[in-house]
């Protein structure tokens, strides 16, 4: 599976707009999908001049949907805790 192949799959014909980002038929999350397609070829600009993608989705149910990128819920992975560095900054006072 090559999400960023420049060219639509043909499993992506009968792909229905998803209105939430989960499987229309079954509501699984797109997580579960089995086969993945992100349509780099054509992105839309929105009012803030931000991109945003068709996303589209093989659900194992059968249903083919898409959704746009900037619809994709936040992440449910927990924030990781990042090193705070220490960077040495000349003008600060000793």
């Amino acid at each position: 599976m090559d999400a960023f192949n420049p060219t639509a799959p043909t499993w992506t014909e009968p792909a229905i707009h998803a209105h939430e980002f989960h499987c229309p038929n079954c509501h699984k999350s797109c997580i579960e999908a089995t086969h993945v397609w992100v349509n780099r070829r054509a992105p839309v600009f929105s009012n803030d001049y931000r991109k945003k993608w068709q996303e589209f989705y093989q659900c194992p149910c059968g249903q083919v949907w898409w959704a746009w990128s900037n619809d994709r819920p936040p992440s449910e992975l927990p924030e990781r805790d990042r090193p705070v560095m220490d960077i040495f900054n000349p003008f600060d006072d000793l």
